[in-house]
């Protein structure tokens, strides 16, 4: 069973008896079905989120360490990084729950909520992957091996990038245009 299905299927399982009740009454079904996809896509980016801010902690920290032991050569790329961790994670704090209003041309409906919550999962990965970077890095300055940060701060900032890149096109996913 996919990551996916286990946080839709334990929020539908989490219902208050009240909730259930009403989840039989034909039109409030759907809306509930689709509450519950957007409150599990939630849950995935609020992880997301977090995992993003711990990473950028480290490399804030990274950065310190490296700005006290005077490597100059490699302190405005870091620089850039920490900023562009900024905007990465906010990005995904502050994205959207694929909700459309009334009166938009195109609705977000219940396969593409489905779509965004597969998408999100795929992100995981992506987010796995920089905080390796990241603990690799972290370990490499405690170590005082600075031999490899600049190659470090490079791959990073490709990572992000690669994942921001990604993150992007989460509005296609949730109109179902991509």
């Amino acid at each position: 069973m996919t990551e996916k299905k286990d946080i839709y299927e334990k929020a539908e399982k989490q219902m208050r008896l009240g909730e259930r009740i009403l989840a039989e009454i034909p039109g409030f079904r759907g809306y509930k079905e689709k509450e519950l996809r957007r409150e599990s896509d939630r849950l995935i980016r609020d992880n997301l989120y977090r995992r993003l801010l711990a990473a950028k902690s480290d490399v804030k920290s990274i950065f310190q360490k490296l700005s006290d032991r005077r490597a100059f050569d490699v302190l405005t790329d870091m620089d850039r990084l920490v900023a562009r961790f900024d905007r990465v994670t906010e990005k995904v704090n502050h994205a959207s729950y694929g909700y459309a209003g009334f009166f938009d041309v195109v609705k977000v409906e219940e396969e593409n909520l489905d779509r965004m919550i597969d998408f999100d999962n795929q992100l995981v990965d992506g987010v796995d992957k920089i905080a390796e970077e990241v603990a690799a890095f972290k370990a490499e300055v405690a170590r005082q091996d600075l031999t490899n940060a600049a190659a470090r701060v490079q791959h990073l900032g490709e990572f992000l990038g690669s994942f921001e890149g990604t993150f992007d096109s989460r509005q296609e996913v949730i109109l179902g245009v991509s």
